[in-house]
């Protein structure tokens, strides 16, 4: 496979989207302007059934990668999975069953085929860490565990907030890092790429490699989705875009986002140069127009130009000329806060509350006064929360 070597490509790569590259920015360059085929990957926990776009963040990395001539490990971690990555946790995640991992990645690889190109002269690797962890006896596990002190362990941001709120540590979550690290080890890569959050995880794995075969291993942490108050979009924070999610819904979702993600929405997650990407925040000053162009350009990049056009219409058709939509769910007369919960547009009553609270529901267009949760709805009314959720009184 001949090496793609051009400059321009070589920084876009090492700038757009990158937070961090270990051991530095001037190492990788030399290494990817040397023509020389490099091996790098990056590892998924299958935690849920469909992959989100904090994940398509770092394949379109990988794309990169890939598109350049190197060779591309998309890495399944269903070893890893039933440990829990307890990266940002407060507290230990619930450990997963083998069945239940291997049903959450089963239809991952047609997932990733939107961004990465599993054929081709040059197909990304698509692996399973249980291949070798899977295999470890307790002494090796004891020969890796050698390498880290508790001491570093405990510098993880997670766990020295646990200690002063007095939670538990469980030590199998010490292991995450070791078995993470050791991935590096066994495919003998020359780096590894994933989100910010991850940089603990990855430098374990570069600490391993230079003490187990001596070989400076590269790490390029992407940049996170998060809002102007540092808060990531993802499955925690309840706004994940999900790439297995309709092109209406993910047109909807990529316009429900903070004002504060519309810049690093078009950086992280669309293909456009980043000077347009200037001089369209530049011409449009209202956030709401930046943020159309924004999710066009998402539902484009993910799913299509054609499904990208006509989610944009559908959208302007159904909320900016404030038209209902023509289907609903159903649900029961009762009060305003027990029927948002019922017709699952809030999680609970608490949650349903403090909307009401911030003016954001409406019964047939009117909004509902502050506190008046027990405002009574009843059969044909409609249910409004925002601009996009809706439910019809039966």
């Amino acid at each position: 496979m001949k090496i793609n070597t051009d400059a321009k490509k070589i920084d876009e790569l090492l700038t757009r989207g990158v937070e961090n590259i270990y051991p530095n920015k001037a190492f990788l360059e030399k290494r990817l302007k040397s023509g020389e085929q490099l091996t790098l990957y990056t590892g998924y926990d299958p935690t849920a059934p469909a992959l989100h776009i904090g994940n398509a963040i770092t394949m379109i990395k990988l794309r990169q990668f890939q598109e350049l001539g190197h060779k591309v490990i998309m890495l399944v971690g269903d070893f890893t999975g039933l440990i829990g990555d307890p990266t940002d946790k407060t507290a230990a995640r619930k450990q997963q069953t083998r069945d239940e991992v291997l049903a959450n990645c089963a239809n991952w690889k047609k997932q990733a085929a939107a961004i990465l190109d599993f054929d081709g002269a040059n197909p990304v690797e698509w692996k399973y860490n249980s291949e070798w962890l899977a295999k470890l006896k307790f002494a090796d596990v004891v020969e890796l565990a050698s390498h880290f002190t508790v001491q570093r362990m405990l510098e993880r941001d997670m766990f020295e907030k646990r200690i002063k709120e007095e939670k538990p540590i469980y030590f199998h979550e010490f292991l995450y890092p070791l078995m993470q690290g050791y991935d590096s080890v066994a495919m003998d890569v020359d780096g590894e790429i994933g989100g910010n959050d991850q940089t603990f995880n990855m430098l374990a794995g570069r600490d391993l490699m230079k003490a187990l075969k001596n070989k400076e291993k590269f790490v390029l942490t992407t940049k996170l989705l998060t809002d102007t108050t540092g808060k990531k979009m993802g499955k925690s924070e309840g706004n994940v875009v999900a790439l297995t999610d309709t092109p209406e819904e993910m047109f909807g979702k990529v316009m429900s986002w903070t004002d504060g993600m519309i810049a690093g929405g078009f950086e992280l997650c669309t293909a456009l140069p980043m000077p347009e990407i200037a001089k369209i925040i530049k011409e449009n000053a209202n956030p709401r127009d930046q943020k159309n162009r924004l999710a066009y350009e998402v539902v484009k990049t993910f799913i299509g130009e054609k499904e990208a056009t006509a989610a944009q219409e559908h959208f302007v058709s159904q909320f900016s000329k404030k038209e209902m939509p023509e289907e609903m769910p159903k649900v029961a007369a009762g009060d305003i806060a027990g029927a948002l919960v019922a017709s699952k547009i809030c999680k609970s009553k608490s949650e349903a509350r403090q909307v009401i609270d911030q003016g954001g529901v409406k019964i047939n267009e009117k909004k509902v006064a502050v506190g008046d949760y027990a405002a009574v709805v009843k059969s044909g009314d409609v249910i409004q929360k925002g601009s996009r959720w809706f439910a019809r009184v039966k």
